[in-house]
């Protein structure tokens, strides 16, 4: 069975994890996470400041502290996206109210953003779904002199860029992921991207059991203790050097990437404009990251049946996220939210193909051949 998605080594991994233990320190905050923050600072360049976190819901967890939200307070999240993004707020008791996505990019629509707004809005969560920037023109020109806080959600977006500029600089915070199917992975682990200098002092609080312990080993403090509420979200430096290993060879894997992205393009769009498929749209303003590869079929039982087809030819795809606003915990927490039909009609026939950097020509061609195979009307 070809993989939907297989870990790879790309760079000195292997070297670096066994320096680290070498070291005799693989408890956080150590040489390696400090040379991942380092390195991706330099990458997002100006004033931002990155903490590398157990995981990427973990650092939106940070995000709901770092705003110190309540019961009360709302967030607005779109339905379509994994479950972390509405969950590290609810964890803090604020009401999620999901928006709809475009058509399009399938990211929140900004269009819909202002009716959901009240005096209790605090954060607007955006998701660059596929590594396909959102309007982040649009949604800023909404927030600003309202007092709510854009969080950016750059899981799928890493490098991607939004009109020459990085996705995961435009909001007052944004998350990273580096799970196993993202473009520089190191198994489970993530990272908080701090666009304001005046966060940094708490987020690093937070993030270390609610403790001021890092300014302790800076040599600030005699002692450290207790400041504010936190919890234990330091990455192992094990895991921080395999991470620094991929991050240090990040070009040579979004070149890949980008390949095997514009091998899919090319070979199954007249294949798909044929059987009424859509492939991932991708503006003209936007540098996307090259995250996955999707076909959106005219009905969820072509999408089944294409998914079955896949099967019987041992290649393993997959479809997305199901609709966070009529799941059964939304349903349970009573949250007043209004049908969400893009969300719907996307989640009943979206499929991802296999994606992923060690990908060779033989498995792409196979996965080629065998999505040129299928007709949407059933004939093989």
């Amino acid at each position: 069975m070809l993989d939907f998605n297989r870990s790879s080594l790309v760079g000195r991994e292997l070297d670096y994890v066994f320096q680290s233990i070498q070291f005799g320190q693989i408890a956080g905050d150590r040489k390696f996470s400090r040379d991942c923050e380092a390195l991706m600072q330099q990458i997002f360049g100006g004033n931002t400041t990155v903490k590398i976190t157990t995981s990427c819901t973990h650092a939106l967890e940070m995000t709901g502290l770092l705003l110190n939200l309540k019961a009360g307070d709302e967030v607005i999240v779109p339905s379509f996206t994994f479950v972390s993004s509405a969950s590290a707020f609810a964890l803090r008791g604020a009401t999620i109210k999901f928006a709809d996505i475009r058509d399009d990019t399938l990211n929140i629509d900004e269009r819909k953003l202002e009716k959901l707004i009240t005096p209790r809005t605090k954060a607007i969560v955006v998701v660059h779904y596929a590594g396909v920037s959102c309007e982040m023109d649009s949604i800023l020109d909404i927030t600003s002199g309202q007092g709510i806080e854009v969080i950016e959600d750059n899981a799928h977006g890493l490098f991607g860029k939004y009109k020459g500029r990085l996705l995961g600089t435009f909001g007052r915070f944004a998350t990273q992921s580096f799970h196993e199917t993202k473009n520089v992975t190191c198994g489970e682990g993530g990272a908080l991207v701090l666009n304001e200098l005046s966060d940094v002092r708490l987020a690093e609080i937070i993030r270390d059991k609610g403790t001021n312990r890092a300014e302790f080993f800076r040599g600030e403090v005699n002692k450290y203790g207790w400041k504010e509420l936190g919890s234990s979200y330091v990455m192992s430096d094990v895991l921080a050097a395999f991470l620094f290993g991929q991050l240090s060879a990040w070009e040579a894997i979004q070149t890949r990437r980008q390949e095997i992205w514009e091998t899919y393009e090319r070979e199954l769009t007249p294949w798909a404009i044929e059987n009424n498929v859509k492939t991932p749209y991708v503006p003209d303003y936007c540098d996307q990251a090259y995250h996955m590869f999707y076909l959106r079929f005219p009905n969820q039982s072509n999408r089944d049946a294409f998914i079955a087809h896949l099967k019987e030819r041992k290649i393993h795809a997959v479809f997305h996220y199901l609709p966070l606003h009529s799941s059964e915990y939304s349903k349970r927490m009573g949250w007043d939210n209004e049908d969400c039909p893009v969300t719907n009609q996307v989640s009943d026939t979206l499929v991802r193909l296999p994606f992923f950097h060690s990908m060779t020509e033989l498995e792409l061609a196979q996965v080629i051949d065998s999505v040129r195979s299928f007709q949407v009307n059933g004939r093989r």
